[in-house]
């Protein structure tokens, strides 16, 4: 008998945990010169129930267990259709059957972490700015969906629906995992519900992805496309590692899985729905700095071999890092043993701390190595105008969400101006960003109030409108 195909050889003798390929080939002729001679080999896809006495190993047990803890969440969004010809009375009398609201709707996943409390873990981007969230579960039944909170930067959002006859999935430990293991995907792509997908880890720790936001992504090969979202990767043990949120793909996310898929590793998950279900909210801590990357002429000035890191160019005032004793001029290079590349890095793996964690520092001081522990401490999440100055009243400013900075833009966000305000009369509006003041360039929320310690005569705004932007004087 002519042995098995290479490929096929290979992989079962990897499916059958060490038995060769030898082995199972010479199985399969002791098959076959025992057999009469009509007898013919089936030429199906199928592999036999059992080779040489052992099962062939099947996903399906686990997944039977794990998959009715997978279940679509279905979004509505009214949206008001904007018709210049409508703002005029006469056509809306003579159209009156014209709609003017169109409802978007999008489907995504969910994963049930806890079926006594009916909670459900998926993204934030799926049920975003949604007024209603159907979930329907693996047998059939569709339930309304209560918000209980979500978190754009790290694009996690917690749901809770009615209990009763539900299955949950035991979140495992994400940083268990290595490059190489063995994980399967779990959702409703482009609306096949109950969809399984299988792969490796293919990395680790992935960021530097622009668009998205705190980024410290599981990269896995299993198919991940549209409708994946918020669905679950899980382990061969059933755990939750992780969930699916992104593809990439350079034509678009609707051209397909090319086996650059993205998830949000369990643990960080785990940490975002502690403060969801005990805040509502997350919040973040901060080192209190600001911070460049290198450049290679900078590097050399301060003795150094290499132009990766953070150089950091300004400590605020009463911050972890001006407790811990950090400087300007210090360049950080990791941060808890990650590397650190740019100052986007530094940022990233900060904002992935909870409030009042420690970051242990390597530093390089006038090209010496040092070591320095910092605590974070709690970043405001909104601040008045009023409190930083009076021609800023009735404004409110908030950190840029961290899609943003992922794209280079730096500066505060206002997210809030009241109508008839000092700020509103002045032409400030919500959604501008500002980039720099008066003072000059900013980083963030902590470094916008800082620049106020002394009010300047003149208050001079750089912002960014829409896909244009100019300069504010403020009145």
């Amino acid at each position: 008998m002519r042995p098995l195909p290479t490929l096929l050889t290979l992989a079962l003798a990897a499916a059958f945990g060490g038995f060769t390929a030898t082995a199972i080939n010479a199985h399969l002729d002791n098959r076959a010169e025992a057999a009469p001679a009509a007898y013919t080999i089936p030429t199906t896809a199928a592999l036999p129930a059992a080779v040489a006495g052992q099962a062939v190993p099947s996903l399906a047990p686990m997944l039977e267990r794990v998959m009715p803890a997978v279940v679509s969440v279905n979004t509505k969004q009214v949206v008001r259709v904007r018709n210049p010809y409508f703002n005029d009375p006469f056509f809306r009398r003579l159209f009156p059957e014209v709609p003017q609201e169109r409802i978007n709707e999008s489907l995504g996943s969910g994963v049930i972490i806890d079926a006594a409390e009916g909670l459900v873990l998926t993204n934030h981007h799926v049920i975003d700015n949604a007024d209603d969230v159907q979930v329907t579960l693996a047998d059939g039944r569709t339930v309304k969906a209560e918000f209980i909170g979500s978190d754009a930067d790290t694009d996690v959002a917690l749901i809770r629906i009615p209990t009763g006859n539900l299955t949950e999935i035991k979140l495992g430990d994400s940083a268990q995992l290595r490059v190489g293991d063995f994980v399967v995907a779990i959702g409703n792509p482009f609306g096949f519900s109950q969809t399984v997908t299988s792969g490796i880890v293919s990395a680790v720790g992935r960021s530097g992805i622009r668009g998205l936001g705190y980024q410290n992504f599981i990269q896995t090969d299993a198919s991940i496309n549209p409708g994946n979202s918020g669905g679950a990767l899980v382990n061969l043990q059933g755990q939750l590692v992780g969930i699916n949120t992104a593809s990439f793909n350079p034509q678009g996310s609707m051209a397909g899985n090319i086996g650059l898929g993205l998830a949000i590793p369990s643990n960080l998950a785990r940490d975002v729905v502690d403060q969801l279900v005990k805040h509502g909210v997350v919040v973040r801590g901060t080192l209190g700095i600001e911070a460049q990357n290198l450049t290679q002429q900078i590097a050399q000035g301060l003795g150094l071999t290499e132009t990766r890191g953070a150089l950091v160019t300004r400590v605020l005032a009463g911050s972890g890092a001006a407790a811990a004793g950090l400087k300007p001029g210090d360049v950080v290079v990791s941060a808890n043993g990650q590397r650190v590349d740019s100052a986007q890095a530094l940022h990233n793996v900060e904002g992935l701390q909870p409030v009042g964690s420690t970051l242990t520092l390597d530093v390089r001081r006038e090209g010496k190595p040092l070591q320095i522990k910092a605590t974070l401490k709690e970043q405001a999440r909104a601040v008045a105008g009023e409190s930083l100055d009076p021609r800023l009243s009735g404004a409110t400013f908030v950190d840029l969400p961290e899609s943003l900075r992922q794209a280079g833009v730096s500066g505060v966000l206002v997210s809030e101006v009241k109508r008839g305000s000092r700020a509103a009369n002045s032409g400030l509006a919500q959604g501008d960003v500002i980039t720099a003041a008066t003072a000059g360039e900013f980083a963030d929320l902590a470094s916008w109030r800082a620049n106020f310690q002394q009010r300047p005569a003149q208050l001079v705004l750089r912002i960014i409108r829409g896909n244009g932007g100019g300069q504010l004087v403020m009145r």
